[in-house]
């Protein structure tokens, strides 16, 4: 087994976030001096506690930066049509400028229709379909948090994007396809592969920007990276068993005492031996996951403005 090679640029994405989140602070101030708050409401229901924890850190974030945050908490019980009243009240309100849907939500809702339902000039998450048209044509949208932080990275490391061979594995509508797009939009050439793909291996040795986002803990291996690369790791993936800890972290002895302590280990979609063969990467975490939150707060912000017919600068 290959050992990281200290060699590779790591992308540090708590960074690059930190700068995204002190641009967004001073537009806020910004708005401030003309009287305007930008609002975001987050909507939680039931009681998952990975989501708690997720949504009290948008919360904080909001604090941080001087937009205000309301957190609705409705039951597990709540139907459908009770969601979609409260959506129309959020809607109507001149203090919320963007809305956020906690997900996953009970299998009861109808989640597409709830998604729907969130007025598109407030749809702070891009999944609304008017904003994913918008992203298709190439026109200014919210984009989804996600994919929006790996353009970023890319940007602020100063990795070209025009011309390059982009694959993306994963095709979902929250990270997958949109990533995709972002990257096709940015004059990349994109190949999008999944589960069903066969000879996976044959894409992704070509791709000079390789992301992973299909929800495998190190499922894109070293053989499967061209040298150089750039990898982008969306996945974050909790791995519990010991063996398993050991072939992805071979010879780690502070990973084997962090799993022995907690009975845990975070690994993303590609395994860790695959950086030694790249130009630069992401970690997990630290990588591609700090950024969504930061991006958020950017389409809070953007989403305020755009409602009041401010300039928005386009990235």
């Amino acid at each position: 087994m290959k050992t990281i090679d200290t060699t590779a640029r790591v992308l540090d994405g708590v960074a690059i976030a930190g700068e995204i989140k002190a641009e967004v602070g001073v537009e806020v101030k910004d708005l401030q001096a003309r009287g305007i708050t930008p609002g975001l409401a987050v909507i939680l229901v039931g009681d998952v506690p990975a989501s708690q924890i997720y949504v009290r850190s948008k919360v904080k974030t909001c604090g941080e930066l001087g937009i205000y945050s309301e957190m609705l908490t409705p039951p597990e019980s709540i139907t459908t049509e009770e969601m979609l009243k409260l959506v129309a009240e959020l809607n109507a309100r001149e203090d919320i400028d963007g809305i956020l849907i906690q997900l996953p939500l009970p299998k009861h809702v109808d989640t597409k229709r709830l998604l729907e339902s969130v007025a598109p000039q407030k749809d702070v998450d891009g999944f609304h379909p008017v904003n994913v048209g918008r992203l298709q044509s190439g026109q200014p949208a919210l984009a989804p948090c996600t994919p929006a932080g790996i353009i970023e990275i890319l940007k602020r490391s100063g990795l070209e994007i025009a011309g390059k061979n982009a694959v993306v594995v994963g095709r979902s509508d929250i990270v997958g396809k949109p990533a995709a797009m972002m990257l096709l939009n940015a004059s990349a050439t994109v190949t999008v592969c999944h589960s069903k793909t066969i000879d996976l291996a044959k894409f992704t040795r070509g791709a000079d920007i390789l992301v992973a986002a299909i929800g495998r803990a190190g499922f894109v291996t070293a053989e499967m990276v061209k040298p150089g690369a750039v990898l982008i790791d969306v996945g974050i993936n909790r791995v519990t068993d010991a063996a398993e800890v050991e072939r992805l972290f071979p010879g780690d002895a502070a990973r084997a005492a962090g799993f022995a302590k907690r009975g845990s280990t975070v690994v993303g979609d590609i395994e860790p031996a695959a950086f030694a063969v790249s130009g630069a990467y992401t970690p997990v975490p630290g990588g591609v996951g700090a950024l969504t939150i930061a991006m958020l707060m950017k389409n809070t912000v953007t989403a305020a403005k755009a409602r009041r017919g401010i300039a928005v600068a386009q990235g």
